[in-house]
């Protein structure tokens, strides 16, 4: 069997593909975009541009996968909020580019829909853990449009009989990631400050924040076991099922620091919306998949730091 992974640009793709070739023993090709950094390994890789449906369809006739996995995505809030035309066009322009090619395809491969859980948007304190039946009011431009990927790819489901089941993942979290992400942040100023790049204060947004952070070789093995159990036109939310604090977030990783860090506010680190309090209800992936995660958030952290340990070349101010 073969298996197709978008977005190998990304964060998630690499322990995507250690998941799929230990779970699903698929022979793996995973496309991005020409001139991107993609660590090939030992799979094949193939340029494609997720803006042009031909090229997909092409490349999908070409490899003729059983299951694809669609993780290409403008995937930052922050960034979204800068450039909300890029966010509109990669996530839902580009979903709905991959969509086309897959129903154009003489058989029906099983596409896994990766969205987020930002979608659920405004949440009230009687919402939560939130249900994938909980109606959507996204709060940010990202939200908004993986909101809109996953209503188009249920109508392509359920219009077209296409074998398209969607997520929505909450934070993940893992080594490598890039620190435009709140923990990887907070994890690269520790060991900056632990390696004399930059005074013993880390700067933060907002600490009061709550929300569901998962280790990514947690949430790829969740796509692994929907791809063999999941059920086409249904949404699982994919997360840890509990909250964590930024501030204890911050506080575990200024434990497993060994520098002496304080703390500041950077008011350019604040969101024009932030939601108070987001966490799942993840009982449906788990009676449909037996899934859960297992790694603990405080492993994570200090894996995280062991990379930029290790890495201190990506400790630049420009990293």
């Amino acid at each position: 069997m073969k298996a197709l992974i978008t977005g190998a640009g990304g964060f998630v793709a690499p322990y995507l593909r250690k998941a799929v070739s230990d779970d699903l023993n698929c022979e793996i090709t995973f496309t991005g975009r020409a001139g991107g950094k993609h660590d090939k390994g030992n799979h094949e890789f193939r340029e494609a541009d997720i803006l042009d449906p031909a090229a997909l369809l092409s490349l999908l006739q070409d490899e003729h996968p059983h299951y694809i996995f669609h993780l290409a995505a403008q995937s930052s809030v922050a960034r979204s909020w800068k450039d909300p035309a890029e966010t509109v066009n990669v996530n839902i322009k580009g979903a709905l580019c991959l969509l086309d090619a897959v129903r154009a395809l003489d058989y029906s491969p099983r596409v896994i829909m990766v969205g987020s859980g930002e979608e659920y948007g405004h949440i009230r304190p009687d919402d939560v853990p939130i249900k994938e039946g909980q109606f959507l009011r996204p709060g940010n431009i990202y939200a908004a449009t993986k909101a809109g990927q996953n209503m188009m790819a249920y109508v392509y489901a359920k219009a077209y009989d296409m074998d398209v089941i969607m997520t929505r993942s909450f934070n993940h979290m893992g080594p490598g990631q890039k620190p435009v992400f709140v923990a990887s942040d907070f994890c690269r100023q520790a060991v900056r400050i632990e390696k004399g790049f930059q005074d013993n204060v880390i700067r933060v947004g907002n600490l009061e924040a709550k929300r569901d952070f998962t280790d990514v070789r947690d949430v790829v093995k969740a796509y692994t076991a929907l791809a063999q159990f999941g059920i086409p036109g249904e949404t699982y939310n994919v997360g840890r099922g509990e909250p964590t604090a930024i501030k204890d977030l911050l506080s575990m990783i200024t434990d497993l620091s060994t520098a002496d860090i304080k703390v500041e506010v950077d008011e350019k680190k604040l969101r024009p919306i932030d939601i108070p309090e987001i966490y799942p209800d993840v009982s449906k992936i788990y009676a449909a998949t037996g899934w859960k995660a297992h790694i603990p958030v405080k492993q994570t952290l200090l894996d995280m730091l062991e990379y930029y340990r290790n890495n201190p070349e990506i400790l630049s101010d420009e990293g």
